[in-house]
This record gives structure tokens, C-alpha cells and sequence, in this order.
């Protein structure tokens, strides 16, 4: 077996670059829980499973999900990444729904979430399950190019929060707070980067296969 090359580890590090923040910030959420409430914390204490679920699923989203793009990793591993893709839709699914509650019943303050980003968050969500769902019943029919490019587009949602910190954070270090539309235009072009470059490694892909190599998420016969 051909022995794994730091290049098989460049989009995995890369990816998981990009989940950094968002899951420290998601440990210190979850920390906060034992901290005294505050006006900040009280909407997530009076209701914690969504957010409790948010974070775990996100962060198994994230973490597994960035193995998962890679042939080596694929190939050296089918079983993990079979099993491991199972998991993997079982936690968008999660996190895409809990994200929805969240934004949908939680006091947020306007100034953190305003009318454009609340619409958009529904979406994401909605997208995501969908995306995820699509690609599911696409590997059931063997279909693997359909499959991969689906989820691919519902990896680029989920990683969301990894990329506005990128676009947040310049504007931040420059003008301080960031908050009101300004945030709304700017965690929303996050997204549309993500998904403008998922849809760019979608199009420049390989001639689509037909039969479904040993690493799919079909289910075995045993």
C-alpha cells in the first residue's frame, strides 16, 4: 500500500485550519455553562440542548468531514471512511437543524443577528439538509460524482462560521465592534465564498464515475 505523502495531509491540515476558531469558540460556550449568567449567556442557560447539540455536531462535522475530501485518506481507509461518512451526515443534519432553532427561537440581539442573516441562516440550514440528503440517496444509487458534489456544497455551508472569521476579523481589527448590517453583508459573503469555491472544485473534478468504489457510503451486504 502506497504510504501517504505530506501532500494527502495538506487539504485535511487545511480544513481543519479552518475549523480552529469556531470550535474554540464553541469549547467556551459550552465552559461558559458553568460560569455565572450573564445578559450575553442567558438565552443559551434557559435553553441549552440546541446549542449543546449545535457545537458537538459541528465540531464532528468539521473534524471528520476534512479526512473525508481526501483520495489518499479514501482510498488507504474505505471502511473509516464509510462509517465515518455515516456519522458525518447524521451530524450536518444536526447541526444544520439546531442552527435552525437557534436562530429561530433564541433571543439573539439585533445588532448579532439582523433580518439578512436570519433569513440566510434558515437557508444555510435548509440547504444543508438538503444537500446532505441528496447525497445520500445518491450513493445509495451509486451515483458517486452526484454524491461527492453534493457533498462537497454541504461541507461549504456547514464550514460557514471557519470562513467569517477570515472575512470578520480585518474589519474588526480595523473599525472594532462589527455589528448591525455591516455584519449581516459580511457573514453572508462568507458563505457565498464557500460556496462559490465549493462550486469551482465541483466543476473542475474528474469525468464522473459510474460504479462505486470499495470507500462509498453504500451500505455492506454483511
Amino acid at each position: 500500500m502506497k504510504a501517504l505523502t505530506k501532500k494527502d495531509f495538506l487539504l485535511p491540515a487545511t480544513l481543519l485550519a479552518l475549523s480552529a476558531v469556531p470550535m474554540a469558540g464553541g469549547v467556551a460556550r459550552l465552559l461558559s455553562f458553568a460560569a455565572p449568567v450573564t445578559p450575553e449567556s442567558e438565552r443559551f442557560v434557559v435553553a441549552p440542548a440546541p446549542v449543546v447539540v449545535h457545537i458537538i455536531s459541528v465540531a464532528l462535522y468539521c473534524l471528520l468531514g476534512a479526512f473525508q475530501f481526501s483520495s489518499a485518506f479514501r482510498q488507504r481507509w474505505p471502511l473509516w471512511h464509510r462509517r465515518a461518512g455515516k456519522a458525518i451526515a447524521l451530524a450536518g443534519i444536526s447541526s444544520a437543524l439546531s442552527g435552525i432553532w437557534m436562530a429561530q427561537f433564541y433571543a439573539i440581539p439585533g445588532a448579532m443577528q439582523g433580518p439578512l442573516v436570519y433569513v440566510v441562516r434558515l437557508m444555510v440550514g435548509a440547504a444543508m439538509v438538503t444537500a446532505i440528503m441528496i447525497a445520500w440517496r445518491s450513493i445509495l444509487r451509486r451515483d458517486i460524482a452526484r454524491h461527492e458534489a453534493w457533498m462537497i456544497r454541504a461541507y461549504a455551508l456547514g464550514q460557514g462560521a471557519g470562513t467569517q472569521v477570515f472575512v470578520l476579523l480585518p474589519v474588526i481589527l480595523i473599525h472594532g465592534e462589527c455589528v448591525g448590517l455591516t455584519r449581516d453583508l459580511l457573514m453572508t459573503l462568507a458563505w457565498a465564498i464557500n460556496i462559490v469555491f465549493a462550486e469551482w472544485i465541483i466543476r473542475r473534478s474528474t469525468k464522473p464515475r459510474t460504479k462505486a468504489p470499495d470507500f462509498t457510503l453504500a451500505p455492506s451486504r454483511a
